[in-house]
């Protein structure tokens, strides 16, 4: 009797590691919302009616976090129809990984989870890029500002960078389930200053983020709103990103790992290039002239 239950315990022992090795790689769906006419009511701009029917509706995107034990990978993902009825999810619907390219475009985030590391990579001029980084709470706020008109409307070839925001982090007692995750919210209030039709105006900004510590690794789905642990919602005026299901599954590492082919660009080196494309931009504008618009970038 004695012999059995020793067996009995041995085989719950490696039932219970097999199921705890199990939940340390898997993936998880997020569903991202824009309102682009909510995001410019957030910023201080008055829109008309007129205005907001011009406006882009509200639209989703569904992005995926792989993750294994170290590693992790954020991107976007396409719902395709899988001709042979195979694929994830059933209905014939199958995943697919998409790059966008573009000026920034839509990225990959790589994580590396010991040293809260983080890799960008994305295609610019037909060029691919990967741009290290750490995950962090930006200092430019939680979503980018706008900045009409002010200054020599004839002046084309400067932009008119936005001031830097002041910054606040309040942790409340507030807790709500996602996915299964007890998640605690921290609250991001972000005051900016800001010149509307040659008007200034101070912005207040609150971004709500929900995190959880229980998944054991660092995470964000946007690399620059982050406090701690991993977060599965962030909910902003007019845009939002919020974890939908998990699933725990054996994932590959190179389904983690940033691209070696890619080509590195240091932060710096990014905006200037950024900055450059502006410039052009604005030059070959019909009548090269008239009031600017800049958009800063988070």
């Amino acid at each position: 009797m004695k012999k059995i239950f020793i067996a009995l315990l041995g085989v719950m022992f490696i039932a219970g590691y097999a199921n705890a090795q199990k939940k340390t790689s898997g993936a998880i769906q997020f569903e991202n919302t824009i309102d682009p006419a909510a995001m410019a009511s957030a910023s201080g701009i008055q829109l008309t009616d007129q205005m907001k029917a011009r406006m882009p509706s509200s639209s989703k995107s569904n992005f995926e976090l792989l993750f294994t034990a170290t590693n992790a990978s954020y991107m976007p993902v396409e719902e395709t129809e899988d001709s042979n009825g195979a694929g994830g999810g059933g209905g014939g619907m199958g995943r697919m990984m998409m790059r966008f390219g573009g000026g920034g475009g839509n990225r990959e985030y790589y994580y590396t989870f010991a040293d809260k590391g983080l890799t960008e990579v994305f295609d610019l001029n037909d060029t691919t890029y990967y741009m290290p980084s750490k995950l962090t709470l930006a200092s430019s706020g939680p979503i980018s500002s706008f900045r009409m008109g002010g200054g020599n409307s004839n002046d084309t070839t400067k932009a008119k960078p936005a001031p830097a925001p002041t910054i606040e982090v309040v942790k409340t007692d507030s807790t709500k389930q996602i996915i299964g995750f007890t998640c605690h919210q921290a609250i991001v209030r972000s005051t900016r200053a800001i010149k509307i039709l040659d008007m200034d105006k101070n912005v207040v900004e609150e971004t709500k983020i929900w995190y959880t510590k229980d998944l054991g690794f660092d995470f964000s789905p946007n690399p620059n709103m982050w406090t701690e642990g991993a977060v599965l919602a962030i909910e902003g005026r007019g845009n939002s990103s919020i974890a939908k299901s998990i699933e725990y599954r054996n994932v590959s590492s190179k389904d983690v790992t940033a691209p070696k082919k890619a080509k590195l660009i240091t932060a710096e080196e990014y905006k200037a290039k950024m900055e450059n494309m502006m410039k052009r931009f604005r030059q070959n504008r019909p009548g090269g002239g008239g009031q600017i618009r800049s958009f800063g970038i988070n």
